[in-house]
């Protein structure tokens, strides 16, 4: 089980890999390439968007409503000529892939992919293991009667071997 997982995380490592370095090509006809972190992400998380497109001290306006989040702001970093907005996933938004685009003042554009996925179990996941499973009244009580058994079967060999009642 360790070993799939293990290989299907690295195949799924590889293939992001290869697609964020062919990315940038993909959005050179058309407008520049905004940077999308988490690229994917949950409902409820907050994601952080950059480019270069608006320039050095330039400001923009990012577009989320693809998903519902609305209209964002995005104002001049600290980093040299990057301008960088953030916004919330919205709970309500479903899995899928859905396009962040940004209108900057100078007139440029930028877009990038966000992948919304389910929203993971919260709380404790019933597996078996642990204390994740309320106690079971019987498996108690079994476990105890072989404790007490034990208990008393040790007792006794051990007072028969002290009081020299051993055949051999």
């Amino acid at each position: 089980m360790r070993t799939t997982a293990r290989l299907l995380t690295g195949t799924a490592l590889t293939v992001a890999a290869i697609g964020a370095l062919g990315a940038p090509a993909a959005y050179a006809g058309d407008s520049e390439a905004l940077e999308v972190y988490p690229s994917s992400a949950t409902p409820g998380t907050t994601v952080t968007v950059n480019t270069l497109a608006c320039g050095k001290k330039g400001r923009g306006v990012g577009d989320a409503q693809s998903l519902g989040a609305g209209d964002f702001q995005l104002n001049p970093s600290t980093h040299k000529e990057v301008v960088v907005g953030q916004f919330t996933v919205p709970e309500h938004a479903k899995p899928g892939t859905y396009w962040i685009s940004v209108a900057c003042d100078n007139g440029k554009t930028a877009r990038g992919e966000l992948v919304v996925k389910q929203k993971g179990p919260s709380g404790h996941v019933r597996t078996g293991v642990g204390g994740s499973v309320g106690p079971d009244t019987t498996q108690i009580a079994a476990g105890a009667a072989v404790l007490a058994a034990a208990a008393v079967g040790g007792t006794w060999l051990l007072r028969r071997r002290a009081s020299g009642a051993q055949d051999g």
